[in-house]
This record gives structure tokens, sequence and C-alpha cells, in this order.
């Protein structure tokens, strides 16, 4: 019997990925929207602190004007990105708004947290959403973070983001929801061996070699960039617990201590 975890965490991030948000259709998942949004306000009133990450923009907006796969131009999913990102906010606004509950949409590129005074301002205002109990909703202004730039302007990836945030407001835990049920030691949707590492302390080349692959067609992250996050996290000293969006409400879960998903920790 694998026993219960022991952490507590005050101010927590959570990063839900386009997986956990958009159905392989392209259509929204109402369901996981709206058990994230019930579990993340039942945190808040428990007094904590919660940070929200959410990946989903150009998901949404593929599916709102019918398409099917990512498309490859820059332009295009900037595009989505804008069309998306509205429907998106809309639905986290009605949704939290059912709870009860306070948001505030934070758009996000590298470069703002790459200068130290426009980092210092962007943690002020995360810091004062976050005394007056609302949920900030991090993502990346992808309609104008772009590769061709001069400038560094991506994180490359929303996994990177949330690392990147968890460390801006020093949270003690970042939940990482996904569509795998946590770290394994080789592909589970390819062996049936594969087994789920409980608890990571430290990523060596074993880790790394196993972490290969890619997201869904409607995001961008894969194991390799969860993986980075969590090596972030570590040299941090901070944890992260990558588990399965499908069921949001597994978030309980897994602060309640539940051996579920697998935690990075030292």
């Amino acid at each position: 019997m694998v026993s219960k975890r022991q952490f507590k965490a005050e101010r927590i991030v959570v990063k839900v990925g386009t997986s956990t948000l958009v159905h392989e259709n392209g259509k929204l998942n109402l369901k996981a929207l709206d058990q994230l949004c019930y579990t993340l306000t039942g945190l808040v009133n428990e007094g904590r602190e919660v940070v929200l990450v959410s990946s989903g923009a150009i998901g949404v907006g593929m599916g709102r004007v019918g398409l099917h796969e990512r498309p490859q131009a820059i332009s295009a999913q900037q595009a989505l990105a804008a069309i998306g990102q509205s429907g998106l906010m809309a639905l986290y606004q009605q949704r939290f708004t059912l709870y009860g509950q306070r948001i505030a949409q934070v758009l996000l590129t590298h470069d703002v947290l790459a200068y130290p005074t426009s980092r210092q301002n962007t943690l002020n205002s995360l810091e004062r959403l976050l005394q007056w109990g609302v949920i900030p909703i991090v993502n990346e202004n992808d309609v104008v973070a772009v590769d061709e730039l001069d400038h560094k302007t991506k994180f490359g990836d929303n996994d990177q983001l949330s690392a990147s945030v968890a460390s801006l407001v020093d949270a003690e835990l970042l939940i990482m929801l996904s569509d795998i049920d946590g770290f394994y030691d080789k592909n589970p949707r390819k062996f049936a061996d594969a087994k789920l590492y409980q608890r990571i302390r430290a990523i060596d080349e074993k880790i790394l070699e196993a972490g290969g692959g890619q997201g869904t067609k409607f995001g961008t992250g894969g194991m390799a960039t969860k993986l980075k996050a969590a090596q972030r996290m570590l040299a941090e000293d901070r944890m992260m617990l990558l588990a399965n969006g499908k069921e949001p409400m597994i978030i309980d879960e897994l602060l309640a201590g539940e051996p579920l998903g697998t935690l990075f920790a030292k």
C-alpha cells in the first residue's frame, strides 16, 4: 500500500492543459471546465492563494472556426489565439461567477518576466490580486509573442510559463494537469508494462530519455516540456505534481495527500 504524501501548500499554481479543456473533436469540455472552477473556488474559500495558468486559447479558437488541425502559419495561430482567448475568458467568467469567485486575466510574454522593471510590476499586480482573493488566470499573449522577432518573447509553451509564474510568485507547489496519469518509465500508450513513478527527486538521463514525445493536436506541450518545468521546480526547492486533468476535482485528492500522479520533490 502506498502511503499518503505529506506536504502543505498555501500558495499554489495550477496549470491546465488544452487536452483538459478541449475534446478531441475540438469542442469545449464543459464538464472539466466547471469542475476546475468549482475546485479552485473551494481552495480560495479554504484560505489558499491560487494562480491558474490556462492553455486552450488556440484550441478553443480552432473549434470556433471549425479547424481540425493546428495551422502552421504563425499569423493563423495568432488569429486563433485572439478568437479563442476571449471565448475562453468569457466561459471562465461565467463559471467562476456561478461560485462567487472573482478572476482576472493576465497575458504575459517572456520579455515581461525577463526585464526587472516589468517583472516587478507583474509581481506587484499578482500579489495584490491574491491579497484580494482573486484568481489570476494567466496565459501567454500568443497574439504578439512570436519566435521570429529579434528579442525572445515566447515561453515556448505553458508548461514553461507555469514554472516561471510559480517562481515569480514564490509558490510552494505547481499542479500540472495533463492528459496522462503521471510520469511513466515508458510511453503507457505503447507499452502495457509501463510503470508510473510515484515520486521523482531528481531528473537524470534515464528520466529525460523516458520523457520524449509531443502533446495533442490542439496543444503544444509534451512530456519533455513538463520535465523541463519540473527541473526548474526542483532546482528552486519547490514541488510539482503531474496528474491527469480529465476530472479536475482530482486537485482536492492531490492536496489531501492521495498517491495519485507523480510528485516531483526532493
